[in-house]
């Protein structure tokens, strides 16, 4: 801001992790009393930047300067010595204690502690001085989002904090919510903190932001600009870039049936709206790609579908209408899933590799109808073993699936979920991770289930991705879902619907 004073400068900050080069030379600066909002994909390093200023990462290279002194964060204790205070997208709470215990969980890790009757006076000014209205007398697990973003907030300015970073804060509010987070961001600026927030959605950006800059890869494409400057178009080209869209995978494709029909579909938990009237249809033999920034609503849309969660709407798999239905029900009719964290949600990882492989199987009787024969489990893991190239498969399949690489580990889900009977496969970020060689792979497994006549969803923060695969391509965005008529948005079409224009 013309003539406010530096409150933090980075200077080419690089950061690398393992081959992978995450942060190139980027710079960045803050004025005392702004609001600069940063934008960006995921993976484009928003959170890698600021993890280093927050100490939690250390950069291969750069200089840090707070108030124009350079200064060096070992650690997080050392940054909130700095008066750096991070609001991380999910909360660091202890979730049976109370707010008011949280805030003297977080004042006790302060180098001269005060005394508890100092801090409830301290307490009681942060709380009057930026009007955060918060219950902190009940247990957090009680509290909504939403409060429990304000006592995260409460519990940085306590800290002192001068400046603030926000990571993606209005990603699980309401846009009554969102709109009141974004009033205090502002009174908060104008009693002088200096205020990173991290968004993707232009609504925000206008509404609270004095300044604007964009990383994408790894570099900032756009730096420092004023809010009133840019363009909605601008954001999107620096966001997403103005490269000629990928080729399709396959011309000549004629797609069959509709396979899945989703209509009004909603997901709330708590206050807060997931997926808010969300409509898509797909085919036989067709590959509808979901783009959009992750935290859009993409996890919870996939698991309605799939029935581990409850929703309003319609889902209907060949007509057939599907409320109601088990989880197990709706796989025998077909539905299949590669979840975006196949460690937590597609694998047992310190189970064999035979018995994650069969999982699925001991339902349908295909090991054994009274019992499950040892026989039969290894007689189908080395079947998927050679099927899928499974490499470090070692011992008949009874090596656990955590001691394999992340690729292997991905091939074990693939060669479960698609299967002959496979109809619709929901594939959510299924290359998150995996080297170049192992993505084409996943790709190649995908497009073969496609050509048997099955149908895929592909639900994706990888861009490049979405557009080399798909048929036809939609956007979630704050949980609705939007296209162009054609239904193939080119590149600067899908950067404005991501930034919330669905």
């Amino acid at each position: 801001m013309p003539g406010a004073p530096s409150a933090l400068r980075i200077f080419g900050a690089s950061k690398r992790f393992g081959d992978h080069l995450v942060l190139d030379g980027v710079d960045f600066d803050l004025a005392a009393g702004e609001v600069h909002a940063l934008l960006g994909e995921n993976g484009a390093g928003k959170s890698t930047l600021m993890n280093i200023l927050s100490g939690i990462y250390t950069a291969d290279a750069g200089r840090i300067e707070i108030e124009g002194a350079a200064v060096s964060i070992a650690g997080p204790s050392a940054a909130v010595a700095l008066g750096i205070g991070m609001v991380h997208q999910h909360f660091k709470l202890v979730q049976p204690f109370t707010g008011r215990e949280n805030l003297h969980l977080a004042a006790a890790g302060l180098p001269l502690v005060p005394r508890r009757a100092v801090v409830e006076e301290q307490i009681a000014a942060v709380v009057k001085r930026s009007a955060l209205d918060v219950n902190l007398d009940v247990p957090v697990a009680r509290l909504s989002v939403a409060e429990q973003q304000r006592i995260e907030i409460l519990k940085a300015l306590l800290l002192g904090a001068r400046i603030l970073v926000l990571d993606e804060p209005t990603a699980v509010l309401t846009d009554a919510e969102a709109d009141r987070l974004l009033a205090l961001v502002r009174d908060l600026a104008a009693q002088g903190h200096a205020i990173i927030f991290i968004t993707h959605k232009l609504r925000e950006v206008l509404a609270a932001g004095d300044r604007v800059s964009v990383l994408r890869r790894g570099r900032m494409v756009l730096a420092s600009h004023a809010v009133e400057d840019v363009t909605r178009d601008d954001l999107s080209r620096a966001m997403i870039g103005d490269q000629e869209t990928t080729q399709r995978r396959r011309s000549g494709s004629t797609p069959g049936p509709v396979l899945l029909e989703v209509t009004g579909l909603g997901v709330r938990d708590g206050g807060a709206a997931y997926v808010s009237d969300a409509g898509l249809s797909l085919r036989a033999g067709e590959i509808h790609g979901l783009a959009g920034v992750g935290g859009n609503g993409q996890r919870e849309l996939a698991e309605a579908i799939l029935g581990l969660r409850a929703a309003t709407g319609q889902v209907a798999l060949e007509g057939r209408d599907l409320t109601g239905l088990s989880v197990a029900a709706r796989r025998r009719l077909g539905l299949r899933y590669v979840p975006a964290d196949r460690s937590a949600d597609a694998l047992a990882p310190n189970v064999s590799l035979a018995e994650n492989l069969a999982a699925t199987l001991v339902r349908t009787g295909a090991l054994g109808r009274r019992m499950v024969w040892p026989s039969r489990v290894r007689q189908h893991a080395a079947a998927m073993v050679q099927s899928y190239g499974i490499a470090g498969a070692t011992g008949g399949g009874r090596r656990p699936v955590r001691l394999l690489s992340g690729g292997n580990a991905q091939k074990v889900v693939l060669a479960r979920e698609l299967d002959r009977d496979a109809r619709l496969i929901i594939a959510h970020s299924p290359t998150r991770g995996l080297d170049v060689a192992a993505c084409a792979y996943v790709h190649e497994r995908l497009l073969e289930a496609v050509a048997r006549g099955a149908g895929v969803l592909l639900i994706s923060e990888d861009l490049e991705e979405v557009l080399a695969l798909s048929d036809r391509i939609s956007v979630i965005s704050r949980g609705r879902i939007a296209t162009t008529p054609d239904g193939r948005p080119d590149r600067a079409q899908i950067g404005e619907l991501m930034l919330g224009h669905a």
